[in-house]
């Protein structure tokens, strides 16, 4: 069993992310020293150690769905103007800003999700939990393994990425960095849907945007 002290005594070693570090802890089935060789291949030891860096240049780009329907602005940092023009960083922001497009995240990362909104969405899982039939005593656990779906949804680094569901947009983060050789840090974005608030058909944003990039 992966518990939360394993992950935290990982992280400490390689100041990787705490997904990450979960991840590489279930990968190797809780061998440290294996945990730890994992994320290094992975680039994502070295990443981490960057991470920590000013990085105060880069670009604002934007991302405008085919008909006009989706239109993104997001502004990715890096530490120097010269990475900045870089073809693989400018490839990255355009990732990012149709990830933003098709997956419709709310915040970058869990962080930033307002205490307010974390137990508001608490009190919703609580109670269809209770409406499930299922004994309160595990009703809390189950909130909990819940959170951690909503967290995926609303926060754009742990999304999968839509060109490699297998992959978190965090983990992509962490290759762009360990590539690059640069600390790169998602600031902020804006998403704006025509129509949006007005009652209409649904439609599969992230598929119409997957079916643009080819």
């Amino acid at each position: 069993m992966i518990t939360a002290g394993m992950v935290k005594q990982l992280r400490e070693k390689v100041g990787a992310g705490m997904m990450d570090c979960k991840k590489a802890l279930v990968e190797t089935n809780g061998d440290m020293e294996k945990a730890i060789e994992y994320l290094r291949e992975k680039g994502l030891a070295a990443a981490a150690k960057k991470s920590g860096r000013i990085a105060a240049e880069g670009m604002v780009d934007s991302y405008i769905h085919g008909d006009g329907r989706i239109g993104v602005l997001v502004e990715v940092n890096i530490e120097t103007d010269f990475a900045a023009k870089n073809e693989e960083f400018k490839k990255f922001v355009k990732d990012i800003a149709m990830q933003i497009a098709a997956s419709k995240p709310e915040y970058i990362r869990r962080e930033d999700v307002p205490d307010n909104a974390i137990e508001k969405e608490k009190e919703i899982l609580k109670a269809q939990a209770l409406n499930e039939g299922k004994p309160e005593k595990v009703v809390n656990k189950m909130v909990e393994g819940r959170m951690e779906k909503f967290y995926k949804e609303v926060c754009l680094l742990e999304q999968p990425w839509i060109r490699d569901p297998e992959k978190t947009i965090n983990e992509l983060l962490m290759e762009k960095i360990s590539v690059i050789g640069e600390n790169i840090n998602i600031r902020r974005f804006a998403r704006f849907e025509r129509g949006e608030g007005i009652e209409k058909k649904e439609e599969n944003f992230a598929d119409e945007v997957m079916k643009q990039m080819g």
